[in-house]
């Protein structure tokens, strides 16, 4: 009998536990024979020496560094001619990273990201209105592939034309929407100048990632679109989207497909596992793919455990959403803070419209922070700036220069937004 995808999802914490020990054992047996970074990595260590769960924090860590050194196929584990696909980050902070698939990867990702769509609700009866950029980012034909794995439609729109976009939404009856937050709410600001609204719509649910987003913008955006707005979580490096998401049960964080990644919570600045429900950095394993397999890859996005039990059924931990990165992180005269907090603050103004931009800077020695926000109707600009500035000082104890925009003149995006310029480091 063929297995349901939630039952997939319903293994026991002493099967997954026994399976990531053999997992950890086979890919140490086989990357130390195809990978010379990791036979460097692992020499002295043998699968023999992971016996148990506890043993894999001991093993070294793979970062991003590792990665741009190994450009283009330093990381590869199998012949280039056993490659069907090939994926990049942008590079713009250093080297690209590449990532590769073999016919084998490419089913285990479209596997995961049919968990995706699977836990949102989405089957063969949907239409996906696919907006998220198709290319050497993974967003687009990972979710292309969810739709084809869970036999949906789908329609792949990738990004811009806003205004064709949200026509194909309303003429062709899209039940599904799936881009970055900061793009679907773009889609939602043209629908409003379009003079539509959700009830024009036959949409459901939205499947959101990418980037770190609030819950504040999580309303916002199921007030548009008249949806469910759930949570989406991945990266190129361990596969693509399809690592972690949420359930319709609800917003209590993001299933991880345990069976298929292992996961870990650290203190970023140890690296020493933290306990469930901390904050700390998440750590992820992609050890059954073929092409470029990774071990414990520091990923620097900070999130925490959820151990408790979903509603959904699905044995499965859940991570919180993404705070942040680690690097997002910064203080400002001694508060630690990250964007998507200052995106909760915000959000909740209704005289802002739900679009922003942090600037950071350095005066005379001291980090500066200026805010730079849009009414959502006319307003007094003056006015406005105070009540901003006086809300941020209550909710989040820091006082900040607050710019009053014209309205559309803020950047927007088609894919990840650029919420903050730094520009201490442009400085340097």
């Amino acid at each position: 009998m063929i297995k349901s995808r939630k039952e997939e999802e319903q293994l026991s914490r002493e099967q997954l536990e026994n399976k990531a020990i053999r997992d950890f054992g086979g890919f140490i047996a086989r990357v130390k024979k195809t990978v010379p970074f990791y036979e460097e990595k692992l020499y002295g260590i043998d699968r023999a020496d992971i016996q148990h769960i506890a043993d894999i924090a001991g093993l070294p860590f793979t970062t991003k560094a590792d990665l741009r050194v190994a450009y283009p196929f330093a990381m590869l584990s199998v012949n280039l001619d056993e490659v069907q696909e090939l994926h990049a980050t942008s590079g713009t902070t250093g080297s690209a990273v590449v990532t590769a698939y073999t016919s084998n990867d490419l089913r285990l990702w479209s596997q995961a990201m049919g968990r995706v769509f699977a836990r949102a609700g989405v089957g063969p009866q949907d239409l996906v209105h696919n907006a998220y950029g198709y290319g050497l980012f993974t967003g687009g034909l990972g979710m292309h592939y969810a739709a084809m794995d869970i036999g949906a439609a789908v329609l792949p729109m990738s990004g811009g034309y806003t205004q064709r976009q949200v026509t194909m939404l309303r003429d062709l009856g899209a039940t599904v929407l799936c881009s970055t937050p900061s793009y679907a709410q773009h889609i939602a600001e043209t629908m409003e100048e379009m003079k539509m609204s959700g009830d024009d719509l036959k949409l459901k649910v939205g499947i959101f990632g990418a980037e770190p987003w609030s819950s504040e913008m999580c309303h916002e955006l199921e007030r548009a679109f008249q949806i469910q707005a759930l949570d989406v979580y991945g990266l190129a490096e361990i596969i693509g989207p399809g690592v972690a998401s949420e359930c319709i049960e609800g917003h209590q964080g993001m299933h991880v497909s345990e069976d298929l990644f292992y996961f870990e919570v650290v203190n970023p600045e140890t690296g020493e596992p933290v306990p469930d429900g901390e904050r700390g950095e998440l750590v992820l394993s992609s050890l059954l793919r073929e092409a470029t397999p990774i071990m414990r890859y520091r990923t620097g996005d900070v999130t925490r455990v959820i151990s408790e039990t979903c509603p959904c059924g699905r044995s499965t931990r859940r991570i919180d959403h993404i705070q942040g990165r680690v690097d997002d992180m910064f203080t400002l005269r001694g508060v630690n803070l990250f964007p998507r907090e200052i995106e909760a603050a915000l959000l909740q103004m209704e005289e802002l419209a739900p679009v922003f931009q942090l600037i950071l800077d350095r005066h005379s020695a001291l980090d500066t922070l200026e805010i730079h926000v849009e009414p959502r109707h006319t307003a007094d600009h003056e006015h406005l700036a105070s009540n901003v500035k006086n809300s941020l000082n209550r909710t989040l104890g820091i006082n900040v220069v607050v710019t009053i925009k014209e309205p559309h003149s803020i950047p927007r995006s088609e894919g990840k937004a650029i919420r903050l310029v730094d520009r201490r480091k442009l400085s340097r």
